[in-house]
């Protein structure tokens, strides 16, 4: 179990804003160290709202920090929750379109540099991410709304 995350994160309900990037039948995601057990969680970039910030500042701001692009942010697609105790999370889902930036493997800044989550960030395709889901060693977990019909049929 990560630690200093869960110390972070945990024990509270956190309101979540992630966005949905889409190119080429592709979908942006970020690939973190898992919290909870071993092996790799792979979700669109996003994180928790500030007090006093916009869904879209939030949006704007964590795709900033995790992937170093700037993002004009679109609609509302999906709403999910997270449950596994002790994290919980209320997450909004909005399609974002990239305006510029240069794709890189950023950071969470709430986190100390020597137990940083994020381990890469890249575009996948529908294949890609089943043929992850085989791998075994590491193990590879997606978020569950990449299981959305909508989303997946931008991916097709």
């Amino acid at each position: 179990m990560h630690k200093e995350a869960i110390e972070l994160y945990g024990n509270q309900l956190r309101v979540r804003v992630c966005g949905i990037h889409i190119q080429d039948k592709k979908i942006l995601l970020v690939k973190h160290h898992a919290l909870q057990g071993e092996g790799f969680f792979w979700a669109p970039p996003g994180g928790g709202l500030q007090f006093g910030e916009t869904l879209t500042q939030a949006i704007q701001r964590e795709f900033l920090e995790e992937t170093g692009l700037h993002v004009k942010v679109e609609h509302l697609i999906a709403v999910t929750e997270y449950l596994s105790l002790p994290l919980h999370a209320i997450e909004l889902f909005f399609q974002v379109h990239v305006l510029n930036g240069t794709l890189i493997q950023g950071k969470d800044p709430e986190i100390s540099a020597h137990n940083q989550l994020i381990s890469d960030v890249k575009m996948l395709s529908l294949q890609e991410i089943q043929a992850l889901k085989q791998t075994i060693q590491p193990k590879h977990t997606f978020h569950k709304v990449l299981d959305d019909v909508q989303i997946l049929n931008l991916l097709k």
